[in-house]
């Protein structure tokens, strides 16, 4: 007797398996760099913040944005420029930036004020920085055929 699969089954199969070989792409050392460039001089209510629980939802919202970024490749592959193919993500990319901005106020208890603003920037420059470099692995990788 064989056993019956799904397209949606074979689908999300694939796509782990293309998620996984990209990652191989991404290193601790780049997210913890990266997450120190944009985020290292950072206080939240006058105080260095929780450093663990923050990287950890920065390193989170940068690999989600990574594979993001890395799934749109196909359409950089196939001629549509950057800017484009970031336009037809917009939704989702959008989501991470405030998923991090809002997890930036949740451990400030709101009480940034005035700098709450440049927070929002820092967090998008954060997540599109992360969506612009897995763009360019995954146009890289099918360009090679690793795909």
């Amino acid at each position: 007797m064989t056993v019956i699969t799904t397209f949606t089954e074979k689908r999300r199969e694939k796509q782990i398996k293309y998620e996984r070989s990209i990652l191989r792409e991404l290193s601790i050392k780049m997210l913890k760099n990266k997450f120190q460039d944009f985020f290292g001089e950072i206080r939240l209510n006058n105080r260095f913040w929780l450093r663990s629980g923050i990287e950890e939802a920065c390193y989170d919202i940068a690999i989600e944005a990574f594979l993001l970024g890395a799934k749109m490749s196909k359409f950089g592959y196939y001629g549509e420029s950057i800017d484009i193919v970031r336009l037809r993500c917009e939704r989702e990319l959008k989501h991470f930036i405030e998923t991090l901005y809002n997890f930036f106020l949740y451990w400030g208890n709101g009480e940034e004020g005035i700098f709450s603003e440049s927070l929002y920037y820092l967090c998008e420059q954060y997540a599109e920085y992360w969506w612009r470099e897995g763009f360019i692995k995954g146009e890289r990788r099918r360009k090679l055929r690793l795909h």
